[in-house]
């Protein structure tokens, strides 16, 4: 383990908002392999990989809504 996973130890929170935010990271790089890829099912792709980057990005949105939420009672508390 490295100095700084030892000195810094995320909450679940912390983790779940960089794995969302990975996860659409993941789907916009997918959607850009896509948009240079032209083949006949072209459209049905591109609107797949649009309902993906949505759901992905809703996803993180509530992910950072939540990590916002949980900083603020932290600071509350302290």
């Amino acid at each position: 383990m490295n100095k700084q996973a030892t000195a810094f130890q995320m909450t679940r929170s912390e983790q779940e908002t960089q794995n969302e935010a990975n996860r659409l990271t993941v789907q916009i790089e997918t959607a850009l392999a896509a948009v240079v890829m032209r083949s006949p099912d072209d459209a049905d792709s591109l609107e797949s990989a649009a309902d993906r980057i949505e759901r992905a990005a809703r996803d993180l949105a509530t992910a950072i809504r939540g990590l916002a939420q949980e900083r603020k009672a932290a600071e509350d508390q302290s």
